[in-house]
């Protein structure tokens, strides 16, 4: 892969934590799951992609979040949250809150607005993301950081590309069954090791992946176990309190979309420096990595866990629905310096060759309904 060299102070740093998951390997009879390979990856302390210090975000960092585009996301999303909170408190939990953008745009709008919101809580991992979202957020005395779940919550959950970063395991198809693909170390490499699914492993493929049996011999996928913990997480906490939605924004596919023959090594994704690439053991701790989301997945895990699946939709149609073509208007189109910046952001919101088609928003909750302008964009049908 022709990427762009580490510095070496980030190249130490990975090779710090390339040490710690050997060691963890070691450990653990000389193989550990991918699911904790990439957890480690991910947040180990200090040295992990999003526990570590590195910038992540942004035109210096790795990847460019819808926040980042517009203030019209994070405005649009405003409306959204006021008519939720109006039908159950005004709360706002934020769980992986980036720069901080998407809480100030929203803050600031509603503000505005004049909706008043008595607590915006952010559960963030990454302290370097903190403490850039703390000075980002220093005009809002309502914003409070946690580290986990609260254990009741009414009013409005977000999560922009939350799910994608949750650990996965792996899973290959072999004629004698599924198999689950584990990480080792050979002549001082991470690779790959092929162990027997556990029961528990078997069951989740078997419940998460529709005509499992069809598929090819080296077919190669994700399974979600973490993320759909996630929701049941979610969904615990909610109905602890009077009423609230969770709205999930992320790239991914309903089930059927998903699990398909030409999907035959997965969905797994690593971004390095604006540079996307399939190899999950480059520079541990220095790229992202991530797979798409199973919304099939995410909602069952909702709905047996007691919510309500409120509505499932691109990002086109949530943002179409939620008045976002209103709030480009309130700036003059002759005012050509201000106006066609944001409508070229708008655009590669929404536009099916962008972002409006990979990117889907899932809606759940209890107590509360979404605003008819949402609903006709509705595709919860197809998950």
């Amino acid at each position: 892969m022709s990427l762009p060299a580490p510095t070496p102070d980030a190249l130490a740093a990975s090779h710090a934590l390339q040490h710690l998951i050997a060691a963890e390997i070691e450990r653990h009879a000389g193989a550990i799951s991918f699911a904790r390979f990439m957890e480690l990856a991910l947040y180990a302390p200090d040295l992990g992609y999003y526990s570590g210090g590195a910038a992540k975000l942004g035109k210096d960092g790795d990847f460019t979040t819808a926040p980042e585009m517009s203030t019209l996301f994070g405005a649009t999303l405003a409306h959204v949250a006021a008519a939720i909170m109006a039908q159950s408190a005004p709360r706002i939990l934020e769980f992986g809150a980036g720069t901080g953008k998407l809480a100030h745009d929203i803050l600031t709008e509603l503000a505005a607005a004049g909706v008043a919101v008595e607590q915006y809580a952010i559960v963030e991992l990454s302290g370097e993301l903190r403490a850039r979202q703390q000075l980002a957020l220093a005009a809002f005395p309502q914003v409070l950081w946690l580290d986990d779940f609260p254990p009741a919550f009414s009013g409005v959950v977000l999560g922009n590309e939350v799910l994608d970063a949750m650990p996965v395991q792996l899973v290959s198809k072999h004629p004698d069954g599924w198999r689950e693909l584990q990480v080792t170390v050979r002549e001082g490499a991470f690779g790959w090791l092929e162990v027997a699914a556990d029961a528990a492993l078997a069951a989740q493929v078997a419940r998460q992946i529709p005509a499992h049996e069809e598929l090819p011999v080296g077919y190669v996928t994700e399974v979600h176990g973490l993320a759909c913990g996630f929701m049941a997480s979610l969904a615990r906490m909610l109905l602890a309190g009077d009423g609230g939605a969770a709205l999930l924004f992320d790239y991914g596919f309903p089930a059927h979309e998903y699990y398909l023959g030409q999907r035959a090594a997965g969905t797994l994704m690593c971004h390095y420096r604006h540079h996307a690439h399939a190899d999950p053991f480059y520079l541990p701790g220095l790229q992202d990595i991530t797979a798409h989301v199973d919304f099939t997945a995410m909602a069952l895990a909702a709905q047996d866990a007691g919510l309500d699946v409120l509505a499932y939709m691109n990002q086109a149609g949530f943002l179409v629905g939620a008045g976002i073509g209103e709030l480009l208007l309130r700036t003059d189109p002759a005012d050509a310096r201000r106006y066609l910046p944001q409508a070229n952001a708008l655009h590669k919101l929404v536009s099916p060759a962008e972002m409006g088609e990979l990117f889907k928003v899932l809606a759940v909750g209890r107590g509360v309904e979404l605003p008819a302008a949402l609903l006709a964009a509705d595709r919860s049908h197809r998950l």
